[in-house]
């Protein structure tokens, strides 16, 4: 608990430790004017997310009234629960309309019950798209880029009809793993939150973001397996990116500047997002990562190309 220094640490870093780990606060403070003690101060505080501080046993009981709150109102938001379905989360989001030529979002509110999930818009009252829980065949997150030029990760749904539908939502990465917790096996194991799985590289990853008014380096955490790469800012409520093994095409460092330094740049060639701009004060590492990546996912070669 000895306090340490380190010149990289930034609000982002402080933020993702206080939402990871926590953080227990002890102060006492009297204040004086002329050496009279006017104010005294007590505080005993602890500050964490919300996981972590059930992990650890407190704020069950709001947690539990919270939820049941939200349980018994769900009727008066909108949804109407059949017999015996329980409601468990809701957050807002869409559901993509592609019928022929025709593609749109259409936003909404998406809720999960024990049986269902459903994307509903409240004005007009519609049901714009649901599923039962037991058709869905798999689940994944998916990362695109919006019309601003940003990615987004949006969530994909097969269905036992062999169907598709692509979901929005406000923490894609949450309703992720409600459904797999509903649905064990849906989610892809490499795709997991907590997963066990070899990791190629995992660290601090600056990510340079597009915006209208021009790229942006931001920091976050960036990690990758063989299954993929997922980068995350500690101040997004969702990872920004989440780009599978497969759509990853290949990597090269180029001698350009970011946060991290001159030549820590690494642009990554993908499928769906285009070239992505990362930087790392250890690029050789993620460099080395990233290529045996898509050693793994490269198509073997025709036997007869492998001849010649």
């Amino acid at each position: 608990m000895k306090p340490t220094r380190d010149p990289r640490v930034t609000l982002d870093d402080l933020v993702e430790v206080l939402l990871n780990k926590g953080a227990v606060l002890h102060l006492d403070l009297i204040i004086s004017v002329a050496d009279i003690p006017l104010i005294g101060v007590n505080l005993r505080a602890a500050i964490a997310g919300m996981e972590t501080m059930l992990e650890h046993g407190m704020m069950r009981q709001w947690d539990e009234h919270t939820r049941a709150w939200v349980e018994g109102s769900s009727a008066r938001r909108g949804l109407d629960l059949r017999d015996g379905e329980r409601h468990v989360a809701q957050m807002h989001g869409g559901h993509l309309l592609e019928e022929g030529v025709y593609t749109a979002w259409r936003p909404g509110t998406v809720f999960l019950t024990d049986q269902r999930l459903v994307v509903l818009r409240r004005d007009p009252h519609e049901i714009m798209w649901q599923a039962d829980l037991s058709a869905v065949r798999a689940v994944r997150p998916e990362t695109e880029r919006s019309a601003g030029g940003a990615p987004r990760t949006r969530v994909r749904l097969e269905l036992d009809d062999d169907s598709t539908a692509l979901l929005s939502a406000a923490d894609p990465g949450a309703l992720c793993d409600l459904l797999d917790r509903s649905l064990p096996g849906v989610l892809r194991e490499e795709l997991r939150p907590g997963a066990s799985q070899q990791v190629l590289a995992e660290g601090h990853l600056w990510y340079q973001e597009p915006r209208r008014d021009g790229p942006l380096w931001r920091g976050g955490t960036g990690r990758l397996t063989p299954g993929g790469l997922v980068w995350k800012s500690p101040l997004d409520a969702r990872p920004a990116l989440a780009v599978p093994a497969d759509d990853i095409l290949g990597v090269h460092q180029v001698a350009g500047r970011s946060p991290g330094g001159e030549g820590t740049v690494l642009e990554v060639r993908t499928q769906s997002l285009g070239v992505l701009a990362l930087a790392a004060t250890d690029p050789a590492h993620w460099l080395a990562s990233f290529r045996e990546t898509t050693e793994k996912t490269a198509p073997a070669a025709p036997a007869d190309a492998a001849a010649r």
